[in-house]
Parts: C-alpha cells; sequence; structure tokens
C-alpha cells in the first residue's frame, strides 16, 4: 500500500499539528475543516511553527514555502475521492466520529485507509459505520504534534496486517515511534495518564495541598516537565472529564470515576488554557 496524498480532518490543534508533519515529510496534504476561519485559522498556526524553524535555522525559507505548498485547502468530505488515506482529527465524540466515517466510507476510493486520531474511542466501533472494517485504523498523535515522537497505532477488530504495516512505515516517515497497541479504552496513554490527572484533582478537592504544591510534588519528586493539575489545563478539562467518562463507561470500575470538582469545573466553562481559566489562569 502506498500511501501519497493525505487527508487531514479537522483544522485544530491537533489536525493542524499533524498536517504539518504530513506535509514537512513530503506528503501531499488536503487539511480539511467545516468552517473557512477555523481552517485559516490552523493555516496560521501551521505557518508559524515553520517561521519558527526558520528562524532557528532548522529549516530555509524555501523549504517552508515547500512545505506550505503540499497543503490544500478543503472544506467537503467529498476531496477524499483522491486521497490514500484520511486521519480524522475532530471533537471527542463517538456519534459525531461515526458519521464522517460513514460519510468517509462513500467518497474515499477502496484503496484508502482510514485512520482515527482518537484518543479513547474504541476504533472496532468507529469502523463498524463503514464497509471497510479492516481499512480502519486508530493513530493517537500526541501534544503538541511537531514536537512529540509517540504515535500509538490501534488496531480494531477487523484491522488487516497489512493496512498496519502501511500505517507504520508512514508514522515512521514522520519521524514518529510507533507503538502497537490494542483496543481497549484509553488505549496504553489515556488509560494511564488521566486516572493520574484525575487523582490530582480529587487531592485539590479533598484539600490535601493547595494546586500549586501538587503540580510542584510531582514536578520534583516525579521528575515530570509539568504538572498534572496544569497538564490537564493544557489538554482540555472538558476532554479529560470525556476520556474519565469513556474509561469508566467501558471499564465499569469505580477506580475511573470522575472527580466531582472535574465536572463542576467543566460545568462553569473553565476548561483550561483554551477558555483562559481552569485550575489556572492565562492571560
Amino acid at each position: 500500500m502506498t500511501i501519497k496524498k493525505v487527508m487531514v480532518i479537522g483544522a485544530g490543534q491537533m489536525g493542524g499539528g499533524i498536517a504539518q508533519v504530513c506535509a514537512e515529510a513530503g506528503f501531499d496534504v488536503y487539511l480539511n475543516d467545516i468552517k473557512e476561519e477555523s481552517y485559516a485559522k490552523g493555516l496560521a498556526v501551521i505557518t508559524k511553527n515553520l517561521t519558527r524553524n526558520v528562524e532557528k535555522g532548522r529549516m530555509t525559507e524555501t523549504e517552508k514555502q515547500d512545505v506550505l505548498g503540499r497543503i490544500t485547502k478543503s472544506l467537503q468530505l467529498e476531496d477524499a475521492k483522491d486521497v490514500d488515506m484520511v486521519i480524522e482529527a475532530a471533537v471527542e465524540n463517538m456519534t459525531i466520529k461515526q458519521s464522517i466515517f460513514k460519510q468517509l466510507d462513500e467518497f474515499a476510493p477502496v484503496h484508502t485507509i482510514l485512520a482515527s486520531n482518537t484518543s479513547s474511542l474504541s476504533i472496532t466501533e468507529i469502523a463498524a459505520a463503514t464497509k471497510r472494517p479492516e481499512k480502519v485504523i486508530g493513530m493517537h498523535f500526541m501534544n503538541p504534534v511537531p514536537v512529540m515522537k509517540l504515535v500509538e497505532i490501534i488496531r480494531g477488530l477487523g484491522t488487516a496486517d497489512e493496512v498496519y504495516t502501511a500505517v507504520e512505515a508512514m508514522t515512521e516517515k514522520l519521524s514518529k515511534v510507533p507503538v502497537e497497541v490494542n483496543d481497549f479504552p484509553g488505549f496504553v496513554a489515556n488509560r494511564v495518564l488521566m486516572p493520574m490527572i484525575n487523582e490530582a484533582v480529587y487531592t485539590l478537592y479533598e484539600g490535601v495541598a493547595t494546586k500549586e504544591a501538587i503540580d510542584e510534588v510531582m514536578k520534583l519528586g516525579m521528575n515530570q516537565p509539568m504538572g498534572p493539575l496544569q497538564l490537564a489545563d493544557f489538554i482540555g478539562l472538558d476532554t479529560c472529564l470525556y476520556i474519565m467518562e469513556t474509561l469508566h463507561e467501558g471499564f465499569g470500575d469505580s477506580k475511573y470515576r470522575p472527580c466531582p470538582l472535574l465536572r463542576k469545573y467543566v460545568k462553569a466553562g473553565r476548561l483550561g488554557k483554551k477558555t483562559g481559566r481552569g485550575f489556572y489562569e492565562y492571560s
């Protein structure tokens, strides 16, 4: 399976980052979003990242323009008609993802691989919305995509071996490290990370220590570059809550029960850095 042309769905933080690394690796990229302004915002972030690379001597201005030249605007899923692979990076919601995959199944050629950047949802369930479950796979990139090396590659129940092999090779071409993971709620990264964040929220909720103290303990004691509460703000508290709910529902185990304080912050609209306020305030 030769992958040359890629469509990335969602021009937000994750989708934009995925489009950037794909274009840098030489792939032709359709960057798709339902809103023109979202696409423009996503492209502006990519341009800013590449400009920073030029300023730091990591690439030339010509190379930057070549990368941007490989990114094409897409405002409709029908553009999947001539791509070899689609990487969906839309909102973390099963109903929305299944709707997208059902449409992609109609528009994309039979050889096209359909991948999801979901951080916690079942690849098998997403694949069930298509007539090609053998060509559906998970590619969970880490944030920020241009910097982080890991990509969790998740096999659904029906994912074909040759599809896995093609995606693994493509991941390496992106200068990322592919790690094979089976299809369980949260996979590996979020099954381990989110309960830690949730426990840090409980520690704050129960008055064990201040948010600053909790983060300081984890940074200095566990050598983490960022404390769990600050990290939650960067991820988005709504995303953290959604993943905890997915884990709780998927495993039926009370250890995954989201902290009431996390729910309260989300209901209050304090979603973290993206709204200017979460556990911390951001100007």
